[in-house]
C-alpha cells in the first residue's frame, strides 16, 4: 500500500514520529536543575552508547517509496521538494541518506533517528571537529505497523501515546543489522553490563561516566576538543532507557559541596 503524503495531515504524521522525551537516570528536579538520588531501576544486560551532543533529526520512509526528513519539532523536507527547510542543516546533510536507504519492505512507517552534529549546528560542535565538518549518527529506528488507526488520532492523543511508550523500537540487534543494511553508523557503544552493575550513587555515576567515556568516541577530525555529552543506558530490547550527562552530575555535586 502506497501513502499519499498531500492526502496526510502532516501535523499529524509530526506527532506520530516524533521521537519520545528519555528520562535522565537520575530523576531531575524541574525547580533547581539539580539531580536527584533516586535512580532509574533496570534489569538485565545494560548497553552503554555514547549521547552525541548535536541536534535530533528524522527520516521517515512511508509505503510507496515517499521519504520525508524532520527535525525534532518540525517537518523540513518532503522526496521531490524544490524547497527545503535549511534549519540546523538537516536536509542538506541527510537527504542523500534518505534517497539511498532501502524502502519500507512491510506495510508500515519505518523512522530512522539520528544525531546530525559538527558544524555549526550547536556549541558542542567544537568538541567534534575542527574543520566545521558535519556528520550524523544512527541512534534509533522505531516500526509503525499500526499507522492507518494511528494517524486518526489528534496530535495531542498521539502526543501522550507517544510518551507513554506507545512507538515501537527496534532491539539492539535489529537495530545494529538495519544500521549494517542502510549503510549507516550507530552512536558508539561503550559497553555491556549486568543491570546490578550500574552505581546509584551520584558521585559514583560520574565516576562511572568518566571512566567509560573520557573522550568523545565521536570525533568528525583530529582539531576537536573532545569533550564528551554523556551516556545513554538502554536494556538490549530497549524496554528502559535513560539518560546520564556529565553536565548534570557536574553541577549537582559542586551544589551539594557548596551546602
Amino acid at each position: 500500500m502506497a501513502l499519499d503524503v498531500r492526502a496526510l495531515d502532516l501535523g499529524v504524521l509530526n506527532s506520530l514520529t516524533k521521537y519520545p522525551s528519555i528520562p535522565t537516570y537520575h530523576s531531575l528536579d524541574p525547580a533547581t536543575g539539580s539531580l536527584r538520588d533516586e535512580a532509574i531501576a533496570f534489569s538485565g544486560q545494560v548497553i552503554g552508547t555514547e549521547k552525541v551532543d548535536g541536534t535530533n533529526a528524522r527520516i521517515i520512509s512511508l509505503p510507496g517509496g515517499m521519504y520525508l526528513l524532520g527535525s525534532r519539532e518540525e517537518l523540513l523536507y518532503a522526496k521531490g521538494d524544490l524547497i527545503g527547510n535549511p534549519a540546523l542543516g538537516i536536509v542538506a546533510e541527510l537527504r542523500a541518506v534518505a534517497e539511498r536507504l532501502a524502502p519500507v519492505d512491510s506495510d508500515a512507517i519505518r523512522v530512522h533517528y539520528l544525531e546530525v552534529y559538527g558544524g555549526k549546528v550547536t556549541a558542542a560542535s567544537k568538541h567534534y571537529t575542527g574543520d566545521k565538518q558535519v556528520g550524523h549518527r544512527l541512534f534509533d529506528v522505531v516500526m509503525l505497523a499500526d499507522y492507518e488507526a494511528l494517524l486518526g488520532r489528534q496530535p495531542a492523543e498521539l502526543s501522550a501515546w507517544r510518551e507513554s511508550g506507545g512507538q515501537t523500537f527496534l532491539c539492539e540487534d535489529a537495530l545494529a543489522a538495519t544500521a549494517d543494511r542502510d549503510g549507516l553508523v550507530l552512536t558508539p557503544r561503550l559497553f555491556t553490563v549486568d543491570a546490578g552493575e550500574l552505581p546509584t550513587d551520584l558521585d559514583k555515576t560520574r565516576q562511572f561516566l568518566a571512566e567509560h567515556l573520557p573522550r568523545t568516541f565521536s570525533a568528525l577530525d583530529d582539531g576537536g576538543l573532545g569533550q564528551p555529552e554523556g551516556i545513554v543506558l538502554r536494556t538490549v530490547d530497549r524496554a528502559t532507557i535513560a539518560k546520564a550527562r556529565f553536565q548534570d552530575y557536574d553541577r549537582t555535586l559542586r551544589r551539594r559541596e557548596r551546602r
